[in-house]
């Protein structure tokens, strides 16, 4: 996944003054509702091993790709119990805290690519077991790149790769022929091929004959992390230190982002606000497109939900990137360590990543999968005749990682609450919303 986020964005970055406390509520409340220290063993035997996520993972009985079911089947003796939140980033600081207290961790929790360096890094590298050594998970499965985010500086491996964020644009076939616009998915890309000013430039072109009270886009926060998730340098520099005031893709990405939402071409959503705005928001056709990372296909189909079938469609980005992925991590306070890593490793390998991703869209972080048949060769039923695999193996193939540094999870959150967002609901001048930012970043973060 994602995302965080970012899946998986992180939360309203305008309650920053009150961010303590209500990383302390709400971990209060998800220590609670998590039942203690990791599993436990019930009555008739049984061990429960909780698994921590936030967003659309896949693995569930109910609208994923039923996989807990399925490995229950085959290990009587587990009984396996997800805890989801929504919002990433509250997800993220509520699991800092946990960490923090060694109390109410789920046996696995799930780590999104921005937070990823963080949990590498020296506060955080002993508070994870080594999965390399436990669990039994072939680490020549997975993408190089993939395996060596989730590497600490002494070798050992925290984390294995769920999913990576591939790039593609969706879009409502409907809406676009209302707008006139073409709806042939081939034709949509060369819209705006190579280029994110040319999406901007349809964006105006269909907010000339939008159908009354819809936009363009969905939102400029998320229109800012697809463009700067498509720059080979994002928020650090080839060492890893944060660069972000001096950083092209945060440059070009705030840019756009703030002409998209001066321009009117954004409906003003938050993605994954907590009231569902942005959920109802699909399911209304409020707005004509969004960007998609593979994961976001698994988030059209539940919210937009069974009445808009067959009215999206994928087209390729203006530029390819990867927005969000994420990695499934087993605390080392956990009661049932050994059967959580053995539970992550069989979630992460290949045979499971295909089921998920023919279920959910999430493109596959191991190698061979990825390229396989199943995966290339994949349709969603919800978008039609689409070629998903192919477009999104096609856009994962020109993916090149770019560095990250411990805080980008923060800084991304940062820049888009209380920078674009700001903007694009409050009507906040870009250059005071700029110098907002960067305060809250030079008081906030420790480097």
């Amino acid at each position: 996944m994602r995302t965080s986020s970012s899946r998986r964005t992180p939360g309203p970055a305008r309650r920053t003054a009150l961010a303590a406390v209500a990383a302390l509520t709400a971990g209060a409340a998800l220590l609670t509702g998590c039942g203690g220290d990791g599993g436990d063993a019930a009555e008739d035997g049984k061990i429960t091993l909780r698994v921590g996520t936030f967003g659309s993972f896949g693995y569930d009985n109910k609208t994923g790709a039923k996989l807990y079911a399925e490995y229950e089947k085959t290990h009587p003796n587990i009984k396996i119990v997800e805890s989801n939140v929504a919002d990433g980033q509250k997800y993220w600081d509520t699991l800092k805290l946990r960490l923090s207290r060694n109390s109410g961790l789920a046996d696995i929790q799930a780590i999104e690519v921005g937070y990823i360096a963080e949990a590498t890094g020296s506060a955080m590298a002993d508070k994870w077991v080594d999965l390399s050594k436990t669990g039994g998970a072939d680490m020549g499965a997975f993408l190089d790149w993939k395996v060596k985010q989730a590497t600490t500086a002494d070798g050992k491996v925290i984390a294995l790769g769920t999913d990576i964020g591939p790039m593609a644009i969706c879009y409502n076939k409907e809406l676009f022929a209302k707008a006139k616009l073409p709806t042939d998915r081939v034709e949509v890309g060369r819209l705006w091929a190579d280029d994110w000013g040319k999406f901007l430039e349809t964006g105006k072109t269909y907010q000339k004959n939008a159908p009354a009270g819809t936009f363009f886009h969905d939102s400029a926060s998320g229109l800012f992390n697809a463009v700067v998730n498509s720059d080979p340098q994002q928020y650090a520099d080839s060492s890893g230190e944060l660069a972000w005031e001096t950083s092209p893709g945060v440059k070009q990405a705030w840019n756009t982002a703030v002409a998209a939402a001066q321009g009117g071409l954004t409906a003003k959503l938050r993605q994954f606000d907590e009231k569902g705005t942005w959920n109802a928001a699909f399911k209304n056709s409020k707005f004509a497109t969004v960007a998609c990372p593979s994961w976001m296909t698994g988030i059209i189909k539940d919210q937009a939900g069974a009445a808009n079938q067959g009215k999206w469609d994928i087209a390729a980005p203006p530029v390819a990137g990867n927005w969000g992925g994420s990695f499934l991590a087993v605390p080392k306070s956990g009661k049932h360590a050994k059967e959580a890593a053995e539970l992550a490793a069989w979630l992460t390998a290949p045979e499971q990543h295909a089921k998920v991703f023919a279920v959910n869209g999430n493109i596959p972080s191991t190698r061979d999968t990825l390229t396989s048949p199943a995966v290339v060769g994949a349709k969603l039923p919800y978008f039609g005749d689409t070629p998903v695999g192919q477009i999104y193996a096609a856009a994962a193939a020109e993916i090149k990682p770019a560095p990250i540094s411990r805080w980008d999870g923060q800084v991304k959150t940062f820049l888009t609450d209380n920078g674009i967002l700001d903007i694009e609901q409050r009507g906040t001048d870009p250059a005071k919303a700029w110098e907002n930012v960067k305060k809250l970043i030079e008081d906030k973060i420790d480097q």
